[in-house]
């Protein structure tokens, strides 16, 4: 199990809308995501930035996966105008640099 941390930012005045589209996400997008090896997906917000962590069998094969997805893309197609820049999907994560043990 790998455990992803990511960064996002959320487009200035789109605050609002980003949490009300993320209220519930649609059923596809959440079959996809499970069938893709994610366990967890939690993103938190301070003022614009975004924080995610993922908990995944495979980060790079989730990436894989919903790259031609239709519901990742349709999910994409709705979220990305809400967002300061396009999510990265070739992007690895955060390093991280200590937790306690």
């Amino acid at each position: 199990m790998q455990r992803i941390a990511l960064r996002t930012r959320v487009k200035a005045g789109s605050e609002e809308e980003y949490e009300k589209v993320h209220a519930v996400i649609p059923a596809d997008l959440d079959a996809a995501l499970r069938e893709g090896g994610v366990h967890t997906w939690r993103i938190w917000r301070d003022g614009l930035d975004l924080f995610h962590y993922v908990e995944v069998e495979d980060y790079a094969r989730l990436q894989e996966f919903l790259r031609d997805h239709p519901a990742d893309q349709a999910w994409q197609a709705r979220i990305n105008p809400l967002l300061d820049g396009d999510f990265d999907p070739s992007s690895t994560g955060l390093h991280q640099v200590w937790e306690l043990p």
